[in-house]
């Protein structure tokens, strides 16, 4: 705690995790409320970084002057009504004055976007951000950012795959250690996860914490949507909200194949959605690999090869002339990409192997058994 005594600039509290903690939490393990209010400057100074904190947070709305203004004092007046209940001190109204009249007007327009924001759209500052819950990890994560208008596949130390949307990011680690598998989301991904049932694997996407062994599933969780969705394919997953978020509900929703789950950002919530069918928005945004059958009797290993293209997105290069005649019967239904060619593979058998590199797939073979 007494390394903050130096603290001068705004840039100083936002570095400071505990102090995020605070603002965003209300978790005042570090005792910032006593510290602050034990100063009328350095509740000033306090008060600007917290602001700039939730500011940072929101959208950019076009805001009058006017509105600009009653926010800020329906702001203070808040502000005051609770600090004078909980210490009985006149720091804030000191604090007041001295920031109406020493604020810059394109910083309290900046400042108070935040506030409206969080007033007129959250009950509360429990929003979890991508950021935040790879800051809690303490392992080496590696980041993976589509930034590309197609979809990315992703391969895991464990032969996990995660098609990866465009705007979209996933954080993971090298190899899996221990006895969970986790990992993290910013965006939307389809999830086929390999089967280890003394290793369950864990998605946590913002405020919500998806748990599978063995399954494929996707997730839709951008930062700048009301809502985060899960729909399962095959399999069974269980969806709570992340243990970080401040007055939310233990409830544990237990997902089946075309069941879904909406959470609503704004009152903490959840919806279960037993048959996706009848829900319109579900239907009309399923990607091609939701709705390709993995189950083939008796097909040429092109057309399979051709589905598989489909599905993900990548291409497949093969020997064509040495595999025309080839025909398979199998089942690769809610098995990872990666597991999906090595059964093709063995299948064939022949020497046949596959190179993968990023979406690119290469089929070396000389022919079927």
């Amino acid at each position: 705690m007494q390394h903050r005594t130096n603290y001068t600039e705004i840039e100083h509290f936002l570095a400071d995790e505990s102090f995020r903690l605070w603002v965003y939490f209300n978790d005042d393990q570090h005792q910032w409320e006593e510290w602050t209010l034990e100063n009328s400057n350095r509740a000033k100074l306090v008060e600007e970084a917290r602001l700039w904190l939730l500011a940072m947070k929101a959208p950019n709305d076009n805001l009058t002057k006017d509105e600009v203004q009653n926010a800020l004092e329906a702001t203070w007046k808040k502000i005051e009504r609770v600090e004078e209940n909980k210490k009985g001190k006149p720091v804030l109204k000191l604090l007041r004055k001295r920031w109406f009249n020493g604020v810059a007007a394109v910083l309290i327009l900046s400042l108070l976007t935040g506030w409206l924001y969080n007033q007129t759209n959250s009950d509360n500052d429990s929003a979890l951000t991508y950021s935040e819950l790879i800051n809690e990890n303490e392992e080496g994560l590696v980041e993976e950012t589509n930034n590309s208008d197609k979809p990315q596949s992703i391969t895991l130390s464990d032969g996990s795959s995660v098609l990866l949307q465009p705007n979209s990011k996933l954080s993971y680690p090298k190899i899996f250690v221990g006895n969970e598998r986790k990992v993290y989301l910013s965006g939307e991904g389809f999830f086929e996860i390999s089967k280890d049932p003394k290793k369950p694997f864990f998605v946590f996407a913002n405020e919500i914490v998806t748990k599978v062994v063995g399954t494929s599933f996707k997730i839709k969780a951008y930062a700048n949507q009301p809502n985060v969705e899960v729909v399962v394919r095959t399999g069974k997953v269980k969806v709570r909200s992340n243990e970080l978020i401040s007055n939310s509900k233990d409830e544990l929703i237990v997902l089946l194949p075309n069941q879904a789950l909406r959470f609503f950002r704004k009152n903490l919530s959840f919806k279960k959605i037993t048959d996706i069918t009848q829900d319109e928005l579900l239907i009309n945004s399923k990607s091609n690999i939701e709705q390709l059958g993995f189950e083939f009797t008796d097909i040429p290993v092109a057309q399979i090869f051709k589905t598989i293209e489909q599905a993900y997105l990548v291409k497949i290069d093969f020997p064509q002339s040495k595999l025309k005649d080839c025909y398979l019967t199998t089942s690769l239904t809610d098995q990872p990409l990666p597991e999906k060619l090595k059964i093709i593979c063995k299948s064939l058998g022949n020497n046949t192997s596959y190179e993968m590199n990023g979406n690119q797939i290469s089929i070396i073979s000389d022919g079927c058994n």
